[in-house]
């Protein structure tokens, strides 16, 4: 994400946005942790990600609570919420195609290939 030049590493510049990054989201996580259990559950994960702009279904939520939750818990951690960041490159690959600001986007399979080959 940090490294657009595809160097395989990353300058003190670069650094400190990661840092900077990883702070803002640690807030964010902290911010949804209503209990401050250390963990998240779908609903304080569903306000966060309202938090972020992202409008998602239910469904969803329980898609990234079971991507995440590594522990198997129903919940996730920091370390499992900094993933998220996913969803953050995601709905960057996929804002060139959305010019008229809807909520579709109409691609071919080979520009499909391209938008998660630059993700993964």
């Amino acid at each position: 994400m940090f490294d657009r030049e595809n160097k395989a590493g990353i300058n003190i510049s670069k650094f400190t946005g990661i840092w900077k990054c990883i702070t803002d989201w640690q807030n964010i996580f902290h911010t949804y942790d209503r209990d401050n259990s250390g963990m998240t559950d779908k609903n304080e994960l569903k306000q966060a990600l309202l938090g972020f702009g992202y409008w998602l279904s239910d469904q969803f939520h329980d898609i990234l609570i079971c991507k995440f939750d590594r522990q198997g818990q129903g919940q996730i951690t920091f370390d499992d919420f900094i993933q998220g960041i996913v969803l953050q490159r995601l709905t960057n690959t996929f804002r060139p195609y959305h010019m008229d600001q809807d909520i579709w986007i109409q691609v071919s399979y080979k520009q499909y290939l391209s938008m998660v080959s630059s993700i993964i």
